[in-house]
């Protein structure tokens, strides 16, 4: 019962549409696996800081990561266990490989279901190939399909989870971020509502990196803000995007000319993003790859399930404590009391709050009009 148990657990990988069965043997063996191999490789921090053969640039790493892992627990209430306080070299860029599929004319995420776990939006695989065959075999139903690679998953606090060669690189403030998102899924997690689980740990990585960054440095709070800032106008736009695509799927128009507008909504996002690249990001490319082809409906709903309710948790959370100052229980108990009521009374209420939080498209992007506008003309023979 033990093994079946964790194995339920562990096939959630967390990071509901018409519903597909899983098929949970195969599935489930490949996850059951393949953490366990993560938990192999794993070794406590200080051995890892103890060992001779540790080079200068992993030791100062691993020294960051303590620094991060105690401030999660003492300075914002997360939990004070195991999780983060090991390290495993994977020898691999990420951790599982997330499969994500929605139809051609919707924004709604297929949905797999396990036991116990209930039903999440995406599927989680340890290698690459099969996670390429199980998208493969769902574009060929008629689904479009987004493979991403994922640095780190959570396992809701079942096992440690530990610090992966995957993500230890990342710039100090998002090693940060990505260790107190993790986190948070060990403090709220509502079974069926991926948008829910993604939306609060965003949240609260939000809030944990700002309380973070004015413990260090200037020239790594203006590293991060330069990030951070190229991330939001990153999601405004796709924000925008979704809203609009939302509104011609659900139209009375008829496929034929879905199909058309889509096809133009799909040009003028690149069209934006080339603007926004060019433009006030001085040329940067670190979008370029999501930006190779025409995001397509499971890419845009991907990046909706960690975004999109976010406003309305950090309007609760500045509610409940206005000064920043105290850890974030307070605001992690409103969060489960809320985790209690149905899925349609959460999001009415996360989006009556956020609708007095929506981050606006910054006016430097482009003064007095909007980056993306769905009234431009765009030429869909560039796709």
């Amino acid at each position: 019962m033990r093994s079946f148990f964790l194995l339920a657990i562990l096939t959630t990988l967390s990071a509901c549409a018409p519903t597909r069965l899983s098929e949970p043997v195969g599935y489930g063996w490949q996850a059951l696996r393949g953490h366990l191999h993560v938990l192999a490789e794993a070794r406590p921090l200080q051995e890892w800081l103890d060992d001779p053969a540790t080079g200068p640039a992993l030791r100062d790493r691993l020294l960051l990561v303590q620094d991060i892992r105690s401030f999660a627990s003492k300075e914002l209430g997360l939990p004070d266990n195991r999780s983060y306080r090991s390290y495993a070299d994977l020898k691999r860029p990420y951790a599982v490989w997330n499969v994500f599929a929605a139809p051609e004319l919707s924004l709604q995420l297929d949905t797999w279901c396990f036991p116990v776990v209930g039903c999440i939006s995406y599927r989680g695989y340890y290698d690459q190939a099969q996670a390429r065959q199980f998208a493969d075999r769902l574009a060929v139903d008629g689904r479009e399909v987004h493979v991403g690679g994922v640095p780190a998953y959570s396992t809701l606090g079942f096992t440690p989870d530990p610090v992966l060669n995957t993500f230890i690189g990342l710039p100090d403030g998002e090693l940060a971020r990505l260790v107190f998102h993790e986190l948070a899924h060990q403090v709220v997690y509502v079974d069926d509502d991926s948008m829910f689980n993604e939306s609060f740990a965003t949240a609260v990585e939000v809030a944990g990196v700002e309380r973070w960054l004015a413990t260090r440095d200037s020239a790594t709070r203006e590293r991060y803000a330069l990030y951070a800032g190229r991330r939001q106008d990153f999601l405004t736009l796709l924000r925008a995007a979704r809203s609009s695509l939302d509104a011609l799927y659900r139209s009375e128009q008829l496929e034929a000319q879905k199909r058309e507008g889509k096809r133009v909504l799909q040009c003028q996002l690149q069209k934006a993003y080339q603007t926004l690249r060019n433009g006030p990001w001085g040329g940067y490319s670190g979008y370029d790859r999501f930006f190779a082809k025409p995001p397509n409906n499971a890419q845009l709903a991907a990046v909706g399930t960690y975004d999109e309710l976010v406003p309305g948790f950090l309007a609760m959370l500045r509610d409940a404590d206005p000064a920043g100052t105290r850890p974030l229980v307070p605001f992690f108990d409103r969060v489960r009391v809320l985790a209690k009521e149905s899925r349609a009374t959460r999001r009415a209420t996360l989006a009556n709050l956020g609708n007095l939080a929506t981050v606006a498209m910054d006016a430097r992007l482009n003064p007095g009009k909007p980056l993306f506008d769905p009234s431009s003309f765009c030429d869909v023979r560039t796709l």
